[in-house]
């Protein structure tokens, strides 16, 4: 297949451009403390890397959504302290950025994180300046759908859905958002979601490593 240039291209963040592991099990694990749970099946919690936290606390824990909410208070009672910064940048992904700007592509961030993390997370790695515009979710919980993160940075950017871009992420939430908003998509199978996953999904392109992401959107 040839490759579309792509003028405007769209990334999820975790499991992406950064590997959150790390700060987000540790994180869920505080959160489930409260609750009288200790999980200490650190790949298991790798599930909650991605879906929008609420929902998977209901899915993994049978949480009713009172608990899943107030369990995400907890979350973030040490993740906006420590978890946040307990991620590392994958190899090549700031000189993937850079080099997409040089040659002009409009580069959009789209995640279900709380745009107030997401943008911690841009400025702490030093990857804010390759970023037209950040869309994240609401503090209250509204805007996870990845769907919905989608058409606000489209709206916000004043690009129409089936425009000359792509959605780029490692979950099948990401493909599905994309699917539904009218844009390509590109699974990438580094992160934490499996090539089964993706290949349910149909993403417009599937790629195993950043040089693959590379080749498909250069």
């Amino acid at each position: 297949m040839v490759s579309k240039k792509y003028d405007t291209v769209l990334f999820d963040l975790d499991g992406t451009l950064t590997d959150p592991r790390l700060g987000i099990t540790n994180s869920i694990q505080y959160a489930l403390k409260s609750f009288g749970i200790t999980e200490t099946d650190r790949e298991h919690l790798t599930n909650f890397i991605g879906p929008p936290l609420i929902e998977s606390f209901m899915h993994y824990y049978h949480f009713d959504k009172n608990t899943a909410i107030r369990a995400v208070e907890k979350y973030r009672e040490y993740f906006t302290v420590k978890g946040i910064f307990e991620n590392s940048v994958y190899q090549q992904v700031p000189e993937l950025l850079a080099e997409l700007t040089d040659e002009g592509k409009k580069l959009l961030l789209a995640t279900s994180k709380p745009l107030v993390f997401a943008q911690r997370i841009l400025d702490y790695f030093k990857l804010s300046s390759y970023f037209h515009f950040t869309a994240g979710s609401n503090l209250d919980g509204t805007r996870t759908k990845k769907s919905e993160v989608i058409s606000y940075a489209l709206l916000e950017c004043r690009l129409q859905a089936g425009t000359n871009a792509v959605m780029i992420g490692d979950r099948k939430y990401d493909i599905i958002g994309a699917r539904e908003t009218g844009l390509d998509s590109v699974g990438v199978l580094y992160g934490y979601g499996s090539r089964q996953e993706m290949e349910k999904e149909d993403p417009t392109h599937m790629v195993e490593t950043v040089a693959g992401l590379r080749a498909v959107l250069l």
